[in-house]
C-alpha cells in the first residue's frame, strides 16, 4: 500500500477519534444527551448523519456494481429510495421530534411506543427492543464484515486484522461519546462521501479517450445497458421502488428526527439531506456507468463490479488522495454501524435496564450501562463476523425490509390516528415483522419463483402491518382520555409552529 494511502487513512481514523473525545466532554451528564445529543442537532448535521446512517457501503460499492452490470435499468431502487426519503421528512419527522417530547420526553422507538399509547402491559415496549436488539446485532455484524473484507481484499490486509481495526475505531468513539459523537463523525463522513461521489464520476469521464463517445462505447458493448427496462418487469419495478417505504420504519434513521433542536430546523434539513441524498445517488450511478467505458476503452481488468468505484479511485488519483476517497468506503460502513451500535445500546439501557431491571437508575449509571451495552453488542457482533461466509449476510438482507414492515406503518399511523391503541401497535410490529421473515425465507414459490424474488417481502410486510394495526385497534378498547389529550396536544403545538 502506498505511503500517501496509509497517511490518509490514519488522518481518517485519527480525526474520528478526536471527534469521539469532544463529544466525550459534551455528553456525559445524562442519558438523553448521550442518547440524543440533548436534542441539540442543527439541521446540517441531522441531515447529514441521517443520510450517511442511512447510505451504507452499498453505495459505493453496490451501486456502481449494479450499475455496471446491468445499466441504467438499476435506477428504479434509487427512484425509490429518493421518493421515501423525502416522504419521511415530510409526513414523519416533525410530527414525530414533537410527539416523542411530549411523551415523557421518549428518547427510544420503543420508549415512543409505550409512552404514546400508555400501554399498561409494557408488551409493546418489549417486544419493539426485542426487534431492534436481534436484527441491529446482526446488521452491526455484517458491516464489520464489509470493513474486514476491504482491507483485506483491497489493502492485502489479514482479514481479523481489518476487522478488528475498523470495529475498534468505531466503538471507540461511539463508546466515547454516544449520540453526539455519531451524529458530528456521521456529518464529516457524509461529507467525504460527498466529495468522493461527484469527485470520481467527474474525473473518470475526463479521463476517458473520446467522452463524447462515451454512450456509443457502452451500446457497443452491450445496448441493453442504456435500456431502462431491460430485466425488469412491473413487479419488479415495484419491488425496487418499495424499497421507499422502508424508511419510515429505520430506527437508526428517525432517532435523528428526535434530536434536532426544533422543528423549524427541518425544513433546511430536508433540503440539505434531499440534496445531499439526489446527488450521491446520481454520483454513484455514473461511477458504475462511467465505468463501463472506461474499463472498456482501457482493456483494464476487473474482477469484480462492486470495486469499481475503488479501482478508478486508485488509478485515476495520487495515493493520498486515493486514499481520502478509500476512506469514504469506510466512513459509509462506520457511519451505519455506530449508528446501529448507538439505537442497540439505547434499546439496551433504556428499554431493558432501566425498565425492567433497576427502575430508580440515575442518570450516571444509564450512561455507563449505555456504554457497557455498545460494547457488549460490538463484541458479539465481532464474533459473529469472525467467520466471513457467515450465513448471517443472508439475514441481514432482509433487515431494511424488516424494520420497515415492523415499524413503519405503526409509527405512521400513531402519528396521524387517534383511535389506534396499544394492542394494534404490538398486533403491527408482530405481523409485519414475521411476514417478511416468512416471505423471505419461505420454500414456497410462485411461477417458479421463491416469494421474494417474485415480489420484494417490504411490500406483503407493510400491507400485512397496516391491516392488523388498523382492525385490532378497531376491535380493542378505545385509547384513554390520557392518550387522546396527548394526540390533541401535538396537534396544537405544530399548528403553532
Amino acid at each position: 500500500m502506498a505511503t500517501g494511502t496509509i497517511l490518509a487513512l490514519s488522518i481518517y481514523f485519527l480525526s474520528m477519534l478526536a471527534i469521539g473525545l469532544y463529544a466525550y466532554r459534551q455528553s456525559s451528564s445524562n442519558l438523553s444527551e448521550y442518547m440524543l445529543g440533548g436534542r441539540k442537532l442543527g439541521p446540517a448535521v441531522t441531515a447529514l448523519s441521517a443520510g450517511a446512517s442511512d447510505m451504507s457501503g452499498w453505495l459505493l460499492m453496490g451501486v456502481p456494481g449494479a450499475m455496471y452490470v446491468a445499466g441504467i435499468s438499476q435506477i428504479w431502487i434509487g427512484v425509490g429510495l429518493v421518493i421515501g426519503a423525502y416522504l419521511n421528512y415530510l409526513l414523519l419527522a416533525p410530527r414525530f421530534r414533537v410527539y416523542t417530547e411530549l411523551a415523557k420526553d421518549s428518547i427510544t422507538l420503543p420508549d415512543y411506543l409505550e409512552n404514546r399509547f400508555a400501554d399498561p402491559t409494557r408488551l409493546l415496549r418489549l417486544v419493539s427492543a426485542l426487534v431492534i436488539v436481534i436484527f441491529f446485532t446482526l446488521y452491526t455484524s455484517s458491516g464489520m464484515v464489509a470493513g474486514g473484507k476491504l482491507f483485506d481484499e483491497v489493502f492485502g490486509l489479514n482479514y481479523e486484522l481489518g476487522l478488528f481495526l475498523t470495529a475498534g475505531v468505531v466503538i471507540a468513539y461511539t463508546l466515547l461519546g454516544g449520540f453526539l459523537a455519531v451524529s458530528m463523525t456521521d456529518f464529516v463522513q457524509g461529507m467525504i462521501m460527498f466529495i468522493a461521489l461527484v469527485m470520481v464520476p467527474v474525473v473518470a469521464f475526463g479521463a476517458l479517450d473520446q467522452p463524447t463517445q462515451m454512450f456509443t462505447t457502452i451500446e457497443q458493448l452491450n445496448p441493453k445497458h442504456l435500456d431502462l427496462f431491460t430485466g425488469t418487469s412491473v413487479l419488479g419495478i415495484i419491488s425496487l421502488l418499495a424499497w421507499g417505504l422502508g424508511y419510515f420504519g429505520q430506527p437508526h434513521i428517525i432517532v435523528r428526527f428526535m434530536a434536532i433542536r426544533s422543528v423549524e430546523d427541518f425544513k433546511a434539513a430536508r433540503r440539505i439531506g434531499m440534496s445531499w441524498m439526489i446527488i450521491s445517488i446520481v454520483g454513484a450511478m455514473a461511477i458504475g456507468f462511467v465505468g463501463i467505458a472506461y474499463v472498456q476503452q482501457t482493456q483494464m481488468p476487473l474482477k469484480d463490479p462492486e470495486t469499481i468505484f475503488i479501482l478508478l479511485s486508485q488509478v485515476l488519483f495520487h495515493p493520498f488522495v486515493g486514499g481520502l476517497l478509500l476512506a469514504a468506503i469506510l466512513a459509509a460502513i462506520m457511519s451505519t454501524v455506530s449508528s446501529q451500535l448507538l439505537v442497540t445500546s439505547s434499546a439496551l439501557t433504556q428499554d431493558f435496564y432501566k425498565t425492567f431491571l433497576h427502575k430508580a437508575a440515575t442518570d450516571q449509571q444509564q450512561v455507563l450501562i449505555g456504554r457497557v451495552s455498545v460494547l457488549a453488542v460490538a463484541l458479539i457482533a465481532i464474533v459473529l463476523a469472525l467467520d466471513s461466509n457467515s450465513s448471517i449476510l443472508g439475514l441481514v438482507a432482509n433487515a431494511w425490509a424488516g424494520f420497515g414492515a415492523a415499524f413503519g406503518p405503526v409509527v405512521l399511523l400513531s402519528l396521524y390516528w387517534k383511535r389506534m391503541n396499544h394492542w394494534g401497535a404490538l398486533a403491527g410490529i408482530t405481523a409485519g415483522a414475521l411476514t417478511v421473515l416468512f416471505w423471505a425465507y419461505s420454500p414456497y414459490q410462485i411461477d417458479g419463483k421463491q416469494l421474494n424474488d417474485f415480489l420484494y417481502a417490504m411490500i406483503p410486510g407493510v400491507f400485512v402491518s397496516a391491516l392488523l394495526t388498523w382492525l385490532v385497534s378497531l376491535a380493542t378498547s378505545t385509547p384513554t382520555e390520557e392518550v387522546s389529550h396527548l394526540f390533541q396536544q401535538v396537534s396544537d403545538k405544530l399548528q403553532q409552529n
